[in-house]
């Protein structure tokens, strides 16, 4: 039987705040969001966008961008900000991969963002999955670029390095919030291990772009923000995503506080200050959000980076 966050079980309720008028979605093409979501059914897929009730899945299908989660709906951990289901998951569909590339071509994407849920039942945590994906996804696409946002593959060895040798073009792993919390907000991960993972991509192959992603409002405060940046700089991570938290339900970790917008362009600058090569943060940023777009950005900013370097 699959349940729902099991360690919320027996624990206070905590009431959902009003959301600010700066949060909402938009729907800007009707059409385009069915033809999304029609594509998604028909090819049995999952996304994360569905699964994790993402707030910018109108806008996103709209566009024809959908993040596709692979190796099921059910996650093996319960962390407490997440809305992906807990269980035991099922076997994995050999067909996926196949699945996972049809769909991009026939939405045609230029550009396109991969995750998946934890799978710590499996000896490699999923890296040979997501290669399989990374590798079918090319084949059929050899245009577009992809994205892979993967779990940390904690306690698999090196099963990692599969995923890189994939080459994907951005190597995406959440940090999500501060060593203070973690045990908290995601008690089966460790801070220093999801660090370790993103130097340890970088290393393997430097022409790769690295990524990671936090969220704001569960009760972290400035000072632990601006340790994580040194520490995600210091693992040479170039693209940062800062996002505000929002409650999935009254059993999820309580949303503390809603930043302010300016608070979210107040963090941008600071980030940038440090040596990201891009940052994006603000109120509904979250990892694959207008990711064509940002991973367009990198590009130019390395370009840019190199010849500065070359000049001086």
């Amino acid at each position: 039987m699959t349940i729902r966050h099991p360690e919320k079980v027996n624990k206070p309720i905590n009431p959902i705040k009003k959301k600010p008028k700066w949060i909402k979605s938009t729907l800007t093409n009707s059409q385009e969001f069915f033809l999304t979501k029609t594509i998604v059914n028909q090819h049995n897929l999952k996304t994360v966008c569905q699964e994790a009730n993402c707030p910018n899945i109108t806008e996103c299908w709209s566009k024809r961008h959908a993040t596709f989660l692979i190796m099921g709906d059910t996650c093996t951990r319960a962390c407490a900000f997440c809305d992906v289901i807990t269980g035991k998951p099922k076997a994995l569909d050999i067909q996926e991969p196949f699945k996972i590339a049809s769909a991009i071509k026939k939405l045609n994407l230029r550009h396109a963002v991969i995750t998946s849920v934890d799978r710590d039942d499996l000896d490699d945590g999923g890296a040979k999955h997501f290669h399989d994906v990374i590798k079918e996804t090319r084949k059929l696409n050899p245009k577009t670029t992809i994205e892979v946002l993967t779990p940390d593959f904690l306690r698999k060895g090196d099963s990692y390095k599969k995923v890189i040798k994939a080459n994907p073009d951005v190597f995406n792993h959440n940090i999500e919030t501060v060593p203070s919390l973690y045990r908290k907000v995601r008690p089966g991960s460790r801070y220093f291990a999801s660090l370790e993972l993103l130097k340890n991509a970088k290393k393997l192959n430097n022409k790769i772009f690295t990524k990671s992603g936090l969220m704001v409002g569960l009760g972290e405060n400035k000072d632990e923000i601006l340790q994580v940046m040194d520490d995600l700089i210091t693992a040479e991570v170039d693209f940062l995503t800062i996002g505000q938290y929002l409650q999935p339900s009254a059993k999820h970790h309580p949303l503390v506080r809603y930043y302010e917008p300016a608070e979210f362009i107040e963090l941008k600058n600071i980030a940038k200050s440090k040596g990201f090569l891009l940052v994006s943060s603000s109120p509904l940023t979250r990892s694959s959000y207008h990711a064509d777009e940002d991973f367009a950005k990198l590009q130019k900013n390395r370009i840019n980076q190199t010849n500065a370097q070359s000049i001086s």
